[in-house]
């Protein structure tokens, strides 16, 4: 999940008119204003984050087809992106995932109030994995428990712990030349949080279903091509416990004879992925590529 705090994403969602359309089907369906909701909220990770975070990435695909001319044939969301590639793919619509995501975050919020309190997950770039590798053999000859969350490139990697080993673990990155970017407070995409993904089956993801498709999903955790409702359920269903794994999206869009990759949303990270830019013509759209006047045709 990129930037999607009011002051990274309010002139986009007030001017735009793909966001403005998008949030009003929000507001409808959350029954308040998520502008106000944003604006007014806490700058951390918060339920309206969230739920702003699909409006915008699906509001910057509407643009992409209207103003680019652009016209997917497979899509793919990493980690919290899933949501929002179940909305532009059609397999729920885009009012019920709203209403989803304010569901799971209210579930993971209540969670975190109690549990797994001290977990952190902590962004690591600039790090080949071999060098990462011997980090994370010193941590275990010390007995601090870790779990990579995400594999994202050679580079770059999501590893989850205990929070008062990550000092420790951001000098011994930057001892090997890496660097260490954002920390994310809840931690995700663990086995360790097996119970909260227990809670999310039993509280969430059974009141909601899911049909076929109409653009198929790439899992961001195995790289499979999913064209049912119940396979994209059960993608969510996993996302809590399982790693993104960038490598087996990388396989699946070669394989499918995939030349050009579209990055919509407020995304800091994919687009920047050597894995991506050796191997694909990048075309982003952030927030303010959006609004930027586009020059008329020749």
């Amino acid at each position: 999940m990129g930037p999607s705090r009011f002051a990274d994403v309010g002139r986009f969602m007030t001017v735009s008119p793909f966001a403005r359309r998008r949030l009003a089907q929000a507001d409808a369906a959350l029954g308040y204003s998520l502008l106000e909701a944003l604006r007014s909220g806490p700058d951390e990770y918060s339920a309206a984050q969230q739920i702003a975070f699909l409006v915008n990435s699906v509001a910057l695909a509407d643009w992409m087809e209207k103003s680019l001319g652009l016209r997917p044939d497979l899509c793919v969301g990493s980690s919290f992106g899933e949501r929002a590639a179940v909305a532009y793919s059609g397999a729920m619509p885009f009012a019920e995932v709203v209403r989803l995501t304010a569901e799971l975050a209210r579930c993971e919020l209540d969670y975190f109030r109690e549990e797994h309190r001290d977990l952190v997950s902590q962004l690591v770039v600039r790090t080949p994995s071999d060098r990462l590798a011997d980090v994370l053999a010193t941590m275990e000859q010390d007995g601090e428990w870790h779990e990579i969350s995400g594999y994202f490139d050679d580079t770059v990697h999501l590893v989850t712990m205990h929070e008062e080993h990550l000092a420790g673990f951001k000098a011994k990155i930057s001892d090997r030349g890496g660097y260490c970017l954002t920390t994310m407070r809840p931690a995700a995409h663990a086995r360790v949080l097996a119970p909260l993904r227990a809670r999310l089956q039993e509280e969430v993801l059974r009141k909601f279903s899911f049909t076929s498709p109409a653009v198929p999903i790439i899992s961001d955790q195995d790289g499979s091509l999913l064209s049912g409702g119940a396979e994209v359920g059960a993608m969510l269903d996993a996302a809590t416990v399982n790693p993104v794994q960038w490598g087996h999206i990388h396989d699946r869009l070669v394989n499918e004879g995939t030349t050009r990759i579209c990055v919509a949303g407020p995304d800091y990270l994919i687009h920047r992925l050597d894995l991506v830019k050796k191997n694909f013509e990048v075309v982003t759209a952030s927030p303010k590529d959006a609004l930027k006047p586009r020059r008329p045709s020749q």
